[in-house]
């Protein structure tokens, strides 16, 4: 019975052994840590203060932690994601999968103290200014009539621009933001750059960061996401290419395989400003 017992330990522990991603640093924090770019490649250059280097900072939940959605539940597919991103998601169903890009891009104004160019489109077109909430006003809507009302006092903390970002989620989506990002070639792909087709539903991804082989020119990059229902932005997998995992090799054409969705190198977009 020993014997047998032994065995089957040592068993589950090749088999744990078995896959194991060696772009995975268990110990990193942050996303630029905790997956390492293939041999041979290093990461691509980002200026201080960019979105881009945001992004690839952005603060990782430790090795190993689930993706939970809004309500607490567990996200019942774990095979999608290798990473978390720490950060809050709100207890109602409204971070879902454009509206986590939105939120990323919103935070990183934010820190910069960027307010002026925080602003975003309801699905009707009426455009939220985060600058005017701050000030004071809120926004009304009555069937597709939106509205601004004078209703606080001027406060640009933390706790009011979150309260903006949920209710731009209530009535932003793939169709609002699409609208608002410019396409751009997919060889032209920065990081911050948005995979997104609009639709009902439609969805959005966006790069968190990338790398290039000097000798052959060949660019990867990696895709976080939300998805619905709300759940914590994670940064997925690469479903095709299990031996660069999670990093997606850039191709001048063709689809973009993800593990809940699939894109078309059109589908590429900017944030204009």
């Amino acid at each position: 019975m020993k014997n047998c017992i032994t065995l089957c330990i040592v068993l589950l522990c090749c088999l744990q052994g078995i896959g194991q991603n060696t772009l995975l640093r268990a110990d990193g924090k942050e996303i630029r840590t905790r997956i390492v770019p293939p041999k041979g490649y290093a990461r691509v250059n980002v200026k201080e203060g960019s979105f881009g280097e945001y992004l690839r900072n952005l603060p990782l939940r430790s090795h190993g932690t689930k993706v939970y959605y809004f309500d607490g539940r567990e996200k019942w597919n774990r095979s999608v994601y290798c990473a978390v991103v720490d950060m809050e998601i709100g207890k109602r169903d409204l971070q879902q999968c454009a509206d986590a890009v939105i939120r990323l891009r919103a935070e990183y104004l934010y820190k910069h103290k960027a307010y002026d160019r925080i602003h975003f489109n309801f699905t009707n077109g009426f455009r939220a200014d985060y600058t005017k909430w701050a000030e004071g006003y809120r926004i009304s809507v009555k069937g597709n009539r939106v509205s601004w009302y004078k209703s606080k006092a001027k406060d640009y903390s933390y706790k009011t621009f979150r309260a903006y970002l949920d209710v731009v989620f209530a009535y932003a989506g793939t169709l609002s933001l699409a609208k608002e990002l410019t396409s751009v070639p997919v060889t032209s792909m920065q990081i911050g750059d948005v995979l997104i087709q609009g639709g009902s539903p439609g969805h959005a991804v966006i790069v968190v960061d990338m790398a290039e082989n000097p000798a052959t020119g060949e660019k990867l990059y990696l895709l976080a996401q939300s998805y619905m229902p709300a759940q914590d932005i994670q940064v997925l997998v690469n479903p095709k290419e299990r031996d660069k995992s999670p990093w997606y090799t850039l191709k001048r054409m063709g689809n973009i395989l993800t593990p809940e969705w699939r894109f078309t190198s059109a589908d590429l977009k900017r944030f204009k400003n």
